[in-house]
């Protein structure tokens, strides 16, 4: 064994890769059917979300890389995972292919979100709603499930899309 320490500039992209371990665990356990559990791992992704931009940023580790990662691990944690679960969860058995369709739509305008937000560079407020967010919500709606029709979940989730594309300007929190 090494007695190398843990390189400072490692630390971000550990928070980063447990946060895309989560995600691909949520999608695990959606095949499982196993949708709360599922729900609950896209939750922790959003605190690894939450740690790794604010360790990179307190050890003064922020790099070209680590904003990659972490785009890639928010497309699979925030965009599909959540798609997933909610088609699995609510519109293979109510609407099935529309189903498909408002879901892949929810990943895509996901994934153009994060390429958007990594070319602008704004650090003063996000421009649409952001993934971490939209994904955020859909899989904390899961555990309201008793308490929602199964219609709102296609319709929050087309509006999330939209949202995620839109030129609304959102500000950021604790900035």
């Amino acid at each position: 064994m090494s007695s190398r320490p843990i390189n400072a500039r490692m630390i971000p992209s550990i928070f980063t890769l447990a946060n895309l371990l989560f995600g691909f665990m949520a999608l695990i356990l959606t095949l499982d059917q196993k949708f709360n559990f599922a729900a609950g791992m896209i939750l922790l992704s959003v605190l690894m979300d939450s740690m790794d931009g604010k360790v990179a940023r307190r050890l003064s580790v922020s790099s070209d890389f680590g904003k990659e990662l972490d785009s890639l691990s928010d497309l699979v944690s925030f965009g599909v995972a959540p798609a997933i679960l909610t088609y699995s969860a609510f519109l293979r058995g109510n609407i099935g292919n529309w189903g498909i369709l408002i879901a892949a739509v929810f990943a895509l305008c996901g994934a153009i979100r994060l390429a958007r937000f990594n070319v602008l560079n704004i650090s003063t407020y996000f421009v649409g709603v952001p993934i971490t967010f939209a994904g955020g919500f859909m899989a904390l709606l899961v555990f309201f499930n008793p308490f929602i029709p199964w219609i709102f979940y296609p319709v929050c989730l087309a509006l999330l899309a939209f949202l995620m594309v839109s030129s609304f300007r959102v500000p950021k929190l604790g900035k």
